[in-house]
């Protein structure tokens, strides 16, 4: 009868770390895969947002604010689960030269005791920096 409560103690321990063990990759997984989507999107959305009339007429790099906004998030929706919770702050959105700060915090759904809270932020500071030749007849 001694023994039978040890087997069940070891099979009640074994499954409670395998438990553990999940969560925690969960979350780990999440930090990572949050963090390079982020930074993808966050590169993706200035080049799309970078405003090439005002490129040809003035010979500098500008983006717009708001369309780089729109951009982001409709990739961040595009990419991230429909069913995490996610939310973004924009900070310091210069148009020129073209210089954005974006936080992102997620909850990954592994934080069992409150679950309203963000166990992830990922933070990301992108500049862009283009170099162009002129062609010219030499």
């Amino acid at each position: 009868m001694q023994s039978s409560y040890w087997g069940y103690w070891l099979v009640v321990m074994g499954v409670a770390i395998v438990g553990l063990m999940i969560s925690v990759q969960g979350i780990t997984t999440n930090t990572t895969q949050d963090s390079y989507a982020i930074r993808e999107i966050t590169d993706a959305s200035m080049l799309e947002a970078v405003d090439y009339g005002y490129y040809r007429d003035y010979n500098e790099i500008k983006i717009n604010k708001e369309k780089f906004m729109e951009v982001f998030l409709r990739m961040t929706a595009e990419v991230m689960g429909a069913n995490d919770t996610y939310e973004v702050n924009f900070y310091a959105i210069y148009e020129a030269p073209p210089k954005v700060s974006v936080e992102v915090k997620s909850n990954s759904g592994t934080n069992f005791i409150s679950s309203g809270e963000y166990d992830t932020t990922s933070r990301i500071s992108a500049i862009i920096q283009i170099h162009a030749e002129e062609i010219g007849n030499n």
